[in-house]
Parts: structure tokens; C-alpha cells; sequence
């Protein structure tokens, strides 16, 4: 009898408490990525210490959260944001010689679970309970649209008419699709799954509003995020018409480059590296050079990430509990219940 009334006296607190189980808003912040291009001095490193911090691009979204205790919540996102690099940013001379560049501009819709590791309800201990905090750490799963693009760069020969283009610049402000052009002659899906996993934080003010922050880490299952991954492969884009735009893109490296690089001087070997950068016909594919960060001994190819900082605004929803509802609701309606003697 005794357990029988401690489960029903808990359930009716948590059901009290559902009044404050849902809250959403909006969530304002930037984006970054690691992959195969750009990266700093040496070759791929994981985790942010790669990553260039003047890449960094926006992320926007919005999401909702049902918290089942004080300790447990479940969330769902949406977000809309941009991933970008560039090998010309780097001091690495096999990245910054290949030169490569792309952007991508991803949507993404995730569902996670969250765990409270520490809460304050009484932030200050001023006995108002107002604002409450709570930080808390998440994971869950999150699929993805993925569309990489990239500018054509003038290499000194792939324009009849350059004007005063030097070799080096963009060619134009022209992104073009990457997926259809297969560049390295594989096909890849443009949706793909995602681990999400982070921290974060809210303050909850007057129960109403929450203020917070949260870092979220994204591993991938694709090595496509930015279009680069294996060898320097004969590109097999979608339309054929397409092919001379497809290697153009391929292999964004010139013989300046490749001399400033390099510091070679002699046009032969400067011809003979710029070889190492390009695909070669006459070659086997066994014998295509490296275009993506992967070592020949260990096939395992090293997938992209992706990750958010952002700053979040939300409601929590107000409303009276089942409890409240089923046993005193009554109490609300009689007084609007009008009375009436009967005639006869």
C-alpha cells in the first residue's frame, strides 16, 4: 500500500509539473568544419586546432524540447548553415599548392536527448527562484542536405580572354555544383547522417524566457562534405558536355603556385610537380597522385565534420496540468454556469 501510494503521489508531481515540459524558440550563431581543405602548417590534425576561425560562417534555426524530469529532456532541431575553406589559406605546401577551394550551404534536422549534469534554481540565492540555470550534455542522430560548391580559379591558360585577371584570382563570383560533376569520378548521395554531440547551457527568466548557449560536434559518415576524398581520378560528370569545367575544378593548381610553393625555378620540375596535382591520362588509376587526405597504407578514408556555436531564445509554454484540469477545473467553469428557476 505504501509503494502504491508513493508511484501515484510521484506521477502527480510530475504531472504538476507539466505546465513547464515544452519550450522552443530560435537559436543565432556560426558554423565550421574539418575536412579535407584548408587546415594550418602541417598535415590534417583533428578537432578544431585545424580548423581556420576567419572560415567561419553562419548557422540559424530553431528548435523544441520536452523535458520528461529535471534531469532528461528530448529536443529536436532544424538549421539552416554555411561550411567553407580554402587551401589558399593555409601554410601546409601540399594543401596550399593543390588549391582548392568550396563552400556548402547545409540543411540539417536532428532529434537528441539531453542529460542535466548541473542546475541552479535559485541563481544568486536571492530566494526569488528566478532565474533557474541548468547545464547539460547531449547526443543524438541528425540528417543532412549537402550541396558542395566552388569558384573556378584563372590559372593562366583556362581563359582565352582573362581581361585583368592574374593567375591565382577567381575567374568570376560563379559557384558551381560539385555532386554532378564528380570530380573524382564517384557518385555520392547529397543527404547523409550525422552524430550529434555537445554541451550547453539556459537561464530560464520569470519561467517564461530562456537564454542560453550551446556547442554541438558533428561526425559524419561522408568524406563529401567539401567534394575532396580519394586520388585525382578521371572525373565522370553527369553530363559529358560538362567534362573540361569538371577538370578544371579537379585540379585548381598553376605552375606560379606551384614554383612559389616549392621554390623550384626550373620550368621542367616545375612541370614535373605540377604532374602530382592534375589527373594523368596516360597513368593507371593505382597511379593517380592524392588529391584528398588519406594514406595509401590505410585505406581508411578520414570522414568530414561539421560544427555549430550558437546562442538560443526560447518560450517555455505555459499551461494548466491534466492533474489540474481532471480534478479542478470545476472550480473554474461553476461560476460561469448560470442558474435559472423553472416556471410552471
Amino acid at each position: 500500500m505504501k509503494r502504491l501510494l508513493f508511484l501515484v503521489l510521484m506521477f502527480a508531481a510530475l504531472d504538476i509539473e507539466a505546465q513547464y515540459q515544452w519550450d522552443y524558440g530560435i537559436k543565432l550563431g556560426a558554423a565550421n568544419y574539418l575536412g579535407d581543405i584548408g587546415g594550418k602548417e602541417l598535415e590534417r590534425r583533428d578537432f578544431v586546432v585545424d580548423m581556420h576561425l576567419r572560415q567561419t560562417r553562419w548557422a540559424v534555426g530553431g528548435y523544441g524540447r520536452y523535458k520528461f524530469s529535471k534531469r532528461f529532456a528530448l529536443a529536436a532541431n532544424v538549421d539552416y548553415m554555411r561550411i567553407q575553406d580554402a587551401d589558399i589559406h593555409t601554410t601546409y605546401v601540399p594543401r596550399r599548392t593543390r588549391n582548392l577551394n568550396f563552400r556548402n550551404d547545409m540543411f540539417e534536422l536532428g532529434l537528441r536527448g539531453e542529460l542535466t549534469i548541473w542546475y541552479d534554481n535559485d541563481v544568486g540565492n536571492r530566494g526569488f527562484y528566478n532565474p533557474d540555470y541548468k547545464l547539460y550534455l547531449f547526443g543524438g542522430v541528425a540528417g543532412y542536405y549537402s550541396n558542395p560548391k566552388a569558384r573556378l580559379v584563372y590559372d593562366g591558360t583556362n581563359l582565352d580572354n582573362p581581361g585583368d585577371l592574374k593567375p591565382g584570382d577567381f575567374v568570376d563570383n560563379t559557384w558551381y555544383a560539385l555532386r554532378d560533376l564528380r570530380t573524382e569520378g564517384a557518385t555520392y548521395s547529397a543527404f547523409g547522417l550525422a552524430i550529434p554531440l555537445g554541451i550547453g547551457m539556459y537561464f530560464t527568466y520569470n519561467k517564461e524566457w530562456r537564454f542560453g548557449w550551446e556547442f554541438s560536434w558533428r561526425t559524419t559518415f561522408s568524406d563529401y562534405l567539401d567534394d575532396v576524398s580519394t586520388y585525382y581520378y578521371q572525373p565522370n560528370p553527369k553530363d559529358p558536355e560538362n567534362m573540361d569545367l569538371a577538370l578544371d575544378l579537379q585540379s585548381q593548381t598553376y605552375t606560379d603556385l606551384v614554383a612559389e610553393t616549392f621554390g623550384e625555378t626550373d620550368p621542367a620540375k616545375v612541370a614535373a610537380l605540377m604532374n602530382n596535382f592534375q589527373y594523368q591520362p596516360n597513368n593507371l588509376a593505382d597511379n593517380q597522385s592524392q588529391r584528398g587526405i588519406h594514406s595509401g597504407d590505410e585505406p581508411r578514408i578520414r570522414n568530414d565534420h561539421y560544427l555549430t556555436t550558437q546562442f538560443t531564445v526560447g518560450r517555455v509554454i505555459r499551461g494548466r496540468s491534466k492533474f489540474y484540469k481532471s480534478k479542478y477545473s470545476w472550480v473554474k467553469n461553476r461560476a460561469s454556469v448560470r442558474r435559472s428557476r423553472a416556471k410552471f
